[in-house]
């Protein structure tokens, strides 16, 4: 075989290939896109027969979209009851006020109740407390009534390196608190105004839910953590148990039908909806592009970053030494 019909067989080869290549990527998406619209109608399906619906709520509470969504897909549903399974130290105060008001309209559809299943501290205690029950693990931490307003001080610092900021403001309490100046007496006030009347709101809608006496809403409000048992001497849970106890209950008190589904509403993401980032990070690996594969697996792994801003109803052992 002669150079040149050498290099015409391995052009040839190099084209049929890519051909190969580029009909199974299209083939390998066009299977991932039918199964996630599979897994979809499976979804829809079940939101359409009777169910009772499992909520998580995880991890610091923002009142992001996602969740709310999720809250709404429910109320939508054919779900019976729901299932608020919570684990959280808390979040904003608007946040928390979102995702409280959304639940407190769904038990206008279905029984709801919530289970601690490990926290439910400040902001995640607001949470549990839009539920007709709350059921808390005898181990689970419950409580931290209060409101927190954390910000940093880097006056000494800048001292320190010889660094001095200037401005001109509207007024005296414009941008106060402000890291880089010190923070007067009228802006300490004001801040505390602020914080005293968020704590007001909480400990009224503490009160109010649980039916406390003005001497036992004044116990639990300093602030402090209980564990599951402690709070429900103070009545801060209706009983101890776990998904099983709430099942129960909603079949004893709320007449729900024994033996239902339990479904689990999660929230979706755009691309991840149809889990087409895994499946084309697969794809891009098999392909041989082993860096966009990478790249599409962070992209899936990767959580929206929590920025917390402004009135916090939060607890973490880390913040209290603050």
């Amino acid at each position: 075989m002669s150079d040149v019909d050498f290099l015409v067989e391995r052009r040839h080869l190099k084209s049929s290939r890519a051909r190969w290549r580029m009909l199974a990527f299209v083939i390998s998406g066009l299977a991932v896109i039918g199964a996630g619209w599979l897994a979809l109608g499976k979804q829809e399906l079940g939101d359409h027969t009777a169910h009772v619906a499992r909520i998580d709520i995880k991890g610091v509470i923002t009142g992001d979209k996602q969740t709310l969504d999720v809250i709404k897909r429910v109320k939508d549903s054919k779900a019976k009851a729901a299932l608020v399974v919570i684990d959280s130290p808390g979040g904003t105060v608007t946040g928390s006020d979102a995702l409280y008001q959304a639940l407190r309209d769904l038990t206008k559809t279905m029984p709801v109740v919530a289970v601690v299943d490990g926290t439910a501290a400040s902001g995640g205690y607001i949470a549990a407390l839009s539920a007709d029950q709350i059921i808390a693990r005898r181990t689970a931490i419950v409580g931290s009534i209060g409101v927190l307003f954390q910000y940093p001080n880097v006056v000494k610092l800048l001292d320190t390196l010889g660094v001095k900021f200037e401005g001109v403001k509207s007024s005296p309490l414009k941008a106060a608190p402000n890291p880089v100046e010190l923070t007067t007496p009228e802006a300490q006030a004001a801040l505390e105004a602020v914080v005293m009347d968020t704590f007001g709101w909480f400990k009224e809608l503490v009160q109010e839910r649980r039916h406390l006496s003005d001497d036992e809403l004044k116990a639990v409000s300093d602030g402090r953590i209980y564990t599951g048992k402690q709070g429900l001497a103070l009545r801060l849970v209706d009983r101890l148990g776990d998904d099983r106890d709430a099942i129960s209950w909603l079949e004893q008190e709320k007449g729900l039908d024994k033996g239902l589904k339990i479904r689990r509403y999660k929230p979706e993401r755009d691309l991840d909806r149809f889990g087409l980032l895994k499946g084309l990070a697969g794809l891009s690996e098999w392909m041989g592009l082993g860096g966009m594969g990478s790249l599409l697996r962070q992209l899936d792994n990767q959580s929206e970053a929590v920025v917390l801003d402004g009135l916090l109803v939060l607890w973490h052992p880390e913040a209290s030494h603050h």
